[in-house]
């Protein structure tokens, strides 16, 4: 049976950015299901309408899943992995961050994801094989939010010295180190 890889685009994102279209064109050979939905961002981005989109597009987080986010979409993976009713085989957190990034212009559409005390505990059991990734010049994340993200999901940080916020602008259109990461749960 094939696995369910579901990624998550950040603010601003959109399925066909960043190294996106390439890791699923990459997936998809090796016979998975991929599914990249789409969030309502800027304008009406908050956790309750990405839930509802996530809801129609997928469905419910299943345990043959592997969850992928990038920047806010892996805030966006905390929420769904504390709300789950089963662990998922992996979740990838790329460029992820916890609280405010003092940019106002991202910080109130970012606020309901990330600015919030979390399940721990019941998020770590549902997150499966964790591996947080994140860069030390990154434009938007401080690398101390990707250490902190990692402390909370009790996993060492995954440093990518240079690649800024590991999306298209930082040279990104593919992401050959997260599918050999990836490799042994296929």
């Amino acid at each position: 049976m094939p696995l369910k890889i579901i990624i998550i685009h950040g603010t601003g994102g959109k399925p066909d950015g960043n190294w996106f279209p390439w890791l699923k064109q990459e997936l998809t050979k090796t016979g998975q299901q991929v599914i990249i939905p789409t969030f309502p961002t800027i304008k009406g981005q908050s956790l309750q309408s990405w839930i509802e989109s996530f809801q129609v597009q997928v469905g419910s987080v299943e345990p043959n899943m592997i969850l992928v986010g990038h920047s806010i979409g892996a805030g966006f993976l905390l929420n769904l992995l504390e709300q789950a009713a089963q662990p998922v085989i992996a979740s990838y957190f790329v460029a992820g961050f916890l609280g405010e990034l003092n940019l106002p212009a991202y910080d109130s559409v970012n606020e309901s994801f990330v600015c919030r005390d979390f399940n721990w505990p019941k998020i770590r059991k549902n997150a499966g094989n964790s591996c947080v990734i994140n860069s030390d010049n990154d434009p938007y994340v401080p690398l101390s939010k990707g250490e902190e993200l990692a402390k909370q999901l009790a996993v060492p940080l995954t440093l990518l010295p240079g690649a800024g916020h590991i999306n298209d602008e930082s040279g990104f259109t593919s992401f050959p180190f997260l599918l050999e990461k990836m490799q042994p749960l296929l």
